[in-house]
């Protein structure tokens, strides 16, 4: 089955409605199928962005000029795969200079609503953490606290240095020391992770808890943008999951409009869960 086989089975899940409904519900079904994910990622300087970026997304990244005439626009990067693609926002870092600290907090508050999620990437050996706590409840504020997944980067370099390629003992403890620190200082809705690039370590789990962090409709346009290792059972459900329920929302939409009568009320109720179960099924053929 291939995409056009896909949409054929959604249409055919639509048969019981009027054509301008089950046209309507196609077109934003489509539209989903179609989202652009925006994830901003900051930390400061020697955190590791790129190198997180390209350990996970297996896009073809290409710098997009920022058209706001602010003397530090943040860096945008737009990755794509086939006909997909996703946009990375690389935030400047906080706590780098107390002049350049003002201007970022009007950058980011002008980015937190456009942005699906932010990566926020604290060096394993950065003990200096009241700015960026005054930050997070300042500028980022509790409205977008949802939308902030902290990763511990570079935690092969977390005391004492391990020999070889694997974490110590003991570094893995310091490590699980700070992630609580992390939880106690920003109080996160979304779990910390922690993460190795150089050892691939902790990329997985890390993974999986950024798609759960998403919104719904971004899950699967992110998914599809993943290097392929990470793309693991977990991973795919949730974004099958999510697709579905997003297709249900689109049919919920449709229920709260005035206009449409009762009886095509009564049709789209009916077949609801009929087209949630039919978009999970299709998910791979447009992911």
């Amino acid at each position: 089955m291939n995409k056009s086989e896909g949409q054929q089975s959604l249409q055919n899940s639509l048969s019981g409605l009027p054509q301008w409904v089950s046209e309507r519900i196609l077109q934003q079904i489509n539209q989903l199928t179609h989202y652009e994910p925006m994830i901003g990622i900051m930390g400061k300087t020697g955190a590791g962005k790129s190198s997180l970026c390209n350990a996970l997304f297996a896009g073809e990244v290409s710098p997009v000029s920022d058209v706001v005439a602010c003397t530090r626009a943040p860096l945008r990067f737009r990755l794509q795969v086939g006909e997909r693609f996703m946009t990375i926002v690389d935030l400047p870092g906080v706590g780098e200079s107390e002049s350049r600290d003002a201007e970022y907090a009007t950058l980011y508050r002008q980015q937190l609503p456009r942005l699906d999620l932010v990566l926020w990437l604290i060096k394993a050996d950065d003990r200096a953490l009241a700015v960026d706590e005054h930050f997070y409840r300042q500028v980022i504020g509790e409205a977008y606290w949802h939308k902030v997944l902290f990763v511990i980067s570079q935690s092969d370099k977390v005391e004492p240095g391990s020999s070889g390629n694997k974490l110590s003992t003991e570094q893995k403890q310091n490590i699980s020391r700070k992630i609580g620190l992390l939880h106690e200082l920003f109080q996160p809705v979304n779990p910390v992770c922690a993460v190795s690039v150089r050892m691939t370590w902790g990329l997985r789990v890390m993974v999986e808890r950024m798609i759960y962090s998403l919104p719904r409709e971004a899950s699967s346009p992110v998914v599809a943008q993943l290097q392929h290792p990470f793309r693991t059972d977990e991973v795919n459900k949730k974004a099958r999951d999510d697709f579905g329920e997003t297709a249900g929302t689109v049919l919920d939409a449709l229920l709260s409009l005035p206009f449409v009568p009762t009886p095509v009320r009564t049709v789209i109720q009916a077949v609801r869960d009929t087209v949630v179960s039919v978009a999970r099924t299709v998910w791979n053929f447009f992911f």
